[in-house]
Protein backbone atom coordinates (compact mmCIF):
# COMPACT_ATOMS: atom_id res chain seq x y z
CA UNK A 1 0.00 0.00 0.00
CA UNK A 2 2.80 2.45 0.85
CA UNK A 3 4.60 1.71 -2.42
CA UNK A 4 1.47 2.53 -4.42
CA UNK A 5 1.09 5.84 -2.53
CA UNK A 6 4.72 6.79 -3.23
CA UNK A 7 4.27 6.00 -6.91
CA UNK A 8 1.14 8.17 -7.06
CA UNK A 9 3.01 11.07 -5.44
CA UNK A 10 5.85 10.75 -7.97
CA UNK A 11 3.33 10.89 -10.82
CA UNK A 12 1.80 14.20 -9.72
CA UNK A 13 2.33 17.13 -12.09
CA UNK A 14 4.72 19.93 -11.15
CA UNK A 15 3.22 22.60 -8.89
CA UNK A 16 1.45 25.49 -10.62
CA UNK A 17 3.75 28.51 -10.84
CA UNK A 18 2.87 31.75 -9.08
CA UNK A 19 2.54 33.55 -12.44
CA UNK A 20 0.29 30.85 -13.94
CA UNK A 21 -1.89 30.94 -10.82
CA UNK A 22 -2.19 34.74 -10.89
CA UNK A 23 -3.03 34.70 -14.61
CA UNK A 24 -5.72 32.08 -14.00
CA UNK A 25 -7.16 34.06 -11.07
CA UNK A 26 -7.54 37.07 -13.40
CA UNK A 27 -10.31 35.05 -15.06
CA UNK A 28 -12.31 34.81 -11.83
CA UNK A 29 -14.64 37.78 -11.42
CA UNK A 30 -14.93 39.15 -7.90
CA UNK A 31 -16.76 41.93 -6.10
CA UNK A 32 -14.58 44.87 -5.09
CA UNK A 33 -14.63 45.75 -1.39
CA UNK A 34 -13.02 48.22 0.94
CA UNK A 35 -12.35 46.59 4.29
CA UNK A 36 -12.03 49.01 7.21
CA UNK A 37 -11.28 49.03 10.93
CA UNK A 38 -10.82 51.60 13.69
CA UNK A 39 -9.77 51.49 17.32
CA UNK A 40 -6.81 52.03 19.65
CA UNK A 41 -4.28 50.89 17.01
CA UNK A 42 -5.62 53.46 14.50
CA UNK A 43 -7.88 53.66 11.50
CA UNK A 44 -7.06 51.51 8.48
CA UNK A 45 -8.56 50.21 5.26
CA UNK A 46 -7.63 48.30 2.13
CA UNK A 47 -9.19 47.13 -1.14
CA UNK A 48 -9.98 43.42 -1.32
CA UNK A 49 -11.57 40.98 -3.73
CA UNK A 50 -10.75 37.95 -1.56
CA UNK A 51 -14.00 38.12 0.42
CA UNK A 52 -16.73 35.49 0.43
CA UNK A 53 -19.60 33.99 2.39
CA UNK A 54 -18.84 31.11 4.75
CA UNK A 55 -22.15 30.40 6.50
CA UNK A 56 -25.54 31.98 7.16
CA UNK A 57 -25.81 30.46 10.64
CA UNK A 58 -24.12 32.18 12.24
CA UNK A 59 -23.76 34.78 9.47
CA UNK A 60 -20.05 34.58 8.67
CA UNK A 61 -17.81 35.74 5.86
CA UNK A 62 -14.09 35.53 5.29
CA UNK A 63 -11.53 38.13 4.32
CA UNK A 64 -8.02 37.26 3.15
CA UNK A 65 -5.30 39.67 4.31
CA UNK A 66 -1.63 39.50 3.35
CA UNK A 67 0.51 39.30 6.49
CA UNK A 68 3.07 41.66 4.90
CA UNK A 69 0.44 44.39 4.31
CA UNK A 70 1.01 47.56 6.30
CA UNK A 71 -2.55 47.33 7.68
CA UNK A 72 -2.19 43.78 9.00
CA UNK A 73 -1.16 44.69 12.57
CA UNK A 74 -4.03 47.19 12.88
CA UNK A 75 -6.67 44.66 11.82
CA UNK A 76 -5.34 41.94 14.09
CA UNK A 77 -5.19 44.37 17.04
CA UNK A 78 -8.82 45.46 16.66
CA UNK A 79 -10.52 42.12 15.96
CA UNK A 80 -13.36 43.91 14.14
CA UNK A 81 -13.90 45.19 10.63
CA UNK A 82 -16.45 46.36 8.09
CA UNK A 83 -16.60 44.96 4.55
CA UNK A 84 -17.94 47.72 2.27
CA UNK A 85 -18.89 46.37 -1.16
CA UNK A 86 -18.38 49.04 -3.81
CA UNK A 87 -20.69 50.37 -6.49
CA UNK A 88 -19.59 51.00 -10.06
CA UNK A 89 -19.08 54.74 -9.45
CA UNK A 90 -16.55 54.06 -6.63
CA UNK A 91 -13.63 52.87 -8.78
CA UNK A 92 -11.40 55.80 -7.79
CA UNK A 93 -11.95 54.98 -4.11
CA UNK A 94 -10.94 51.38 -4.78
CA UNK A 95 -7.69 52.55 -6.37
CA UNK A 96 -7.01 54.90 -3.47
CA UNK A 97 -7.44 52.17 -0.85
CA UNK A 98 -5.49 49.70 -3.00
CA UNK A 99 -2.37 51.85 -3.25
CA UNK A 100 0.23 53.38 -0.97
CA UNK A 101 -1.85 56.47 -0.17
CA UNK A 102 -1.75 57.68 3.45
CA UNK A 103 -4.70 56.48 5.56
CA UNK A 104 -5.96 59.99 6.33
CA UNK A 105 -6.12 60.79 2.60
CA UNK A 106 -7.92 57.52 1.84
CA UNK A 107 -10.64 58.19 4.39
CA UNK A 108 -10.93 61.88 3.44
CA UNK A 109 -12.04 60.86 -0.08
CA UNK A 110 -15.45 59.54 1.06
CA UNK A 111 -18.13 59.94 3.73
CA UNK A 112 -18.12 57.46 6.59
CA UNK A 113 -20.28 56.61 9.57
CA UNK A 114 -19.43 54.36 12.48
CA UNK A 115 -20.66 50.79 12.50
CA UNK A 116 -21.71 48.85 15.62
CA UNK A 117 -18.15 47.57 16.10
CA UNK A 118 -16.65 51.03 15.66
CA UNK A 119 -15.36 50.25 12.16
CA UNK A 120 -15.83 52.87 9.42
CA UNK A 121 -18.93 52.19 7.31
CA UNK A 122 -18.85 53.68 3.79
CA UNK A 123 -21.78 55.91 2.89
CA UNK A 124 -23.07 54.87 -0.54
CA UNK A 125 -21.66 51.33 -0.49
CA UNK A 126 -23.83 48.69 -2.16
CA UNK A 127 -23.76 46.76 1.10
CA UNK A 128 -21.73 46.94 4.31
CA UNK A 129 -21.09 44.01 6.64
CA UNK A 130 -20.06 45.02 10.16
CA UNK A 131 -18.11 42.13 11.68
CA UNK A 132 -16.27 40.74 14.65
CA UNK A 133 -13.26 38.60 13.72
CA UNK A 134 -14.05 35.28 15.40
CA UNK A 135 -10.80 33.52 14.43
CA UNK A 136 -8.12 33.37 11.78
CA UNK A 137 -6.00 30.82 9.96
CA UNK A 138 -2.68 31.35 8.22
CA UNK A 139 -2.22 29.91 4.73
CA UNK A 140 0.84 30.77 2.66
CA UNK A 141 1.34 34.53 2.68
CA UNK A 142 -2.13 35.40 3.98
CA UNK A 143 -4.32 35.22 7.04
CA UNK A 144 -7.90 34.13 6.48
CA UNK A 145 -10.06 36.19 8.83
CA UNK A 146 -13.36 34.54 9.72
CA UNK A 147 -15.78 37.35 10.47
CA UNK A 148 -19.09 36.98 12.28
CA UNK A 149 -21.52 39.51 10.80
CA UNK A 150 -23.13 41.62 13.54
CA UNK A 151 -24.97 44.12 11.34
CA UNK A 152 -25.72 44.70 7.66
CA UNK A 153 -26.65 47.86 5.80
CA UNK A 154 -27.57 47.73 2.11
CA UNK A 155 -28.87 50.10 -0.51
CA UNK A 156 -32.22 49.45 -2.13
CA UNK A 157 -30.66 49.48 -5.60
CA UNK A 158 -27.00 49.66 -6.56
CA UNK A 159 -24.74 48.86 -9.45
CA UNK A 160 -21.91 46.45 -8.67
CA UNK A 161 -18.19 46.92 -9.19
CA UNK A 162 -16.33 43.73 -10.08
CA UNK A 163 -12.73 43.03 -10.95
CA UNK A 164 -12.13 40.70 -13.90
CA UNK A 165 -9.30 40.38 -16.42
CA UNK A 166 -7.22 42.86 -14.39
CA UNK A 167 -9.83 45.59 -14.99
CA UNK A 168 -12.88 47.03 -13.30
CA UNK A 169 -16.30 46.32 -14.75
CA UNK A 170 -19.67 47.66 -13.72
CA UNK A 171 -22.74 45.48 -13.50
CA UNK A 172 -26.16 47.10 -13.56
CA UNK A 173 -28.10 46.60 -10.37
CA UNK A 174 -31.70 45.86 -9.77
CA UNK A 175 -33.96 46.80 -6.92
CA UNK A 176 -33.32 44.43 -4.02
Amino acid sequence: MQLATLEMIRDLPAPVSRLDYRDAMAHMAAAVNIVTTDGPAGRAGFTATAVCSVSDEPPTLLVCLNRSASVHPVFTAHQSLCVNTLCDDQRALSNLFGGKTEMAERFAAANWTTAVTGAPLLEGAAVSFDCRISHSTSVGTHDILYCEVLAVRQRDAADALVYFGRNYHGLPGAAC
